[in-house]
């Protein structure tokens, strides 16, 4: 169980780094090599290959020593680990792959003050442990990489019309694929300018799709509501529809009650009225002439 839930860990940190959390697309750092190494797709790759080592490198060691380092001096620390990776790096491109180094020049030494390496070793590796580092390493050297590339391929199709490998690569033989004719290429693509032009294409495209996917959300959101809106008013339609029919079905059951009293009233009316009131007065008038005989006998015998 906790072997699943550190796989899917350290799979969460990989994917945040390459989409969620891209450095460059999401948190706009590392913008001087964005911009400056960005003319090929041959020339950003190898700089995100370097990036990529840098960042699995010097996040694995600051992890590995987080609870060594003073916190006084944690930064100039951090610097002096991945300068050392960077300058080992710088060695063995330019001993291996000359073109590439040549290429690059100086942005290969600008890797040590890179914001994106710096800030993921303050920001996760000083406070993780070593696989984790590792793998947010991974995941924001290839976000980077997939960023620069992206950027790459853009401005070198339109700018050139056509894709080359084996520029910088020593892999045998150069390889160039056309893909526009070269007079509908903008040059201005591949010079400076075009950097900046490129990276505000891409950002807009970005920020456009973010707000309509969150337009599309709230949308659904709000007919949901709607939904639930609709549920409940029909809902308690239905009820004081029930309430209205049982109270009609309790009147309907009371008034026969009510006329059966009222014809029992009636009728004990119409009795009154009918008994003859003077027979009685007549009964009554005859019986006290012997009410009053059978008095005077009593005083006689008394």
């Amino acid at each position: 169980m906790e072997k699943t839930k550190s796989v899917s860990k350290n799979k969460a940190v990989l994917l945040a780094g390459i989409i969620t959390e891209n450095p460059t697309f999401v948190s706009l750092l590392g913008m001087c090599p964005t911009l400056a190494t960005t003319k090929s797709v041959e020339a950003a790759i190898g700089m995100g290959l370097l990036v990529i080592l840098t960042l699995i490198g010097s996040n694995t060691i600051i992890s590995l020593l987080r609870k060594v380092i003073p916190s006084q001096v944690k930064i100039p620390c951090y610097i002096l680990i991945i300068a050392t990776f960077v300058t080992i790096l710088k060695m063995l491109t330019e001993a291996f792959i000359p073109d590439l180094y040549s290429s690059l020049g100086v942005f290969i030494s600008l890797i040590v003050v890179n914001c994106i390496i710096l800030g993921r070793a303050e920001a996760f590796a000083s406070k993780n442990g070593p696989v984790a580092s590792f793998f947010d390493g991974l995941g924001a050297g290839i976000g980077f990489t997939l960023a620069i590339c992206v950027i790459a391929l853009i401005r070198e199709v339109v700018g050139t019309g056509a894709l080359s490998f084996g520029v910088y690569f020593p892999i045998g033989a150069q390889y160039i694929f056309h893909i526009i004719p070269e007079a509908y290429a903008i040059p201005i693509f591949v010079q400076s300018a075009g950097g900046f032009l490129t990276l505000a294409f891409v950002l807009a495209f970005l920020a456009w799709r973010k707000n309509r996917k969150e337009a599309q959300k709230l949308a659904a959101e709000r007919a949901r509501i709607e939904e639930l809106k609709a549920k409940k008013a029909k809902e308690l339609a239905e009820k004081k529809a029930l309430e209205a029919k049982q109270a009609e079905e309790a009147k309907a059951a009371a008034t026969p009650i009510v006329e059966a009293k009222s014809e029992a009233a009636a009728e004990v009316k119409a009795e009154a009225k009918e008994t003859p009131a003077e027979p009685v007065k007549e009964e009554v008038k005859e019986a006290a002439p012997e009410v009053k005989e059978e008095k005077t006998e009593n005083k006689e015998v008394a």
